[in-house]
């Protein structure tokens, strides 16, 4: 059996208890604001990877395409070549465009979420 320490015949420590509690408190308190702040962080850079995820997967669905252009029924003219590039060059964009504008949204998201945490 263990045997506690009656701190209450020692007058210093039964005067000190006060103080450590305090102290555990403050310890305690300081860490907290920092450990949700790297969460927001971990969480946007979540949320960066998936964006990137869908971007590369728009990239991949684009030269699928090109290789099904290629190897299936070919273009006949170059109008129609140049039809189906225009048509992968407006998908890239539009999801290049796709990524940028929830880059800036995820930034504000961030600040958003920091300034919460604060």
């Amino acid at each position: 059996m263990t045997k506690q320490k009656d701190t209450t015949a020692n007058p210093a420590l039964t005067a000190a208890e006060p103080m450590m509690e305090w102290w555990q408190s403050q310890f305690t308190q300081g860490t907290t604001p920092m450990t949700r702040m790297q969460l927001a962080w971990m969480q946007s850079m979540a949320d960066t990877m998936q964006f990137e995820a869908q971007f590369l997967r728009a990239l991949a669905e684009s030269g699928q395409k090109m290789a099904e252009s290629m190897s299936g029924d070919t273009p006949q003219t170059p109008a129609e070549m140049q039809e189906r590039y225009q048509q992968l060059i407006s998908d890239l964009t539009e999801a290049q465009m796709e990524r940028m504008k929830k880059a800036t949204e995820l930034s504000n998201d961030f600040r958003r979420r920091v300034w919460e945490e604060v």
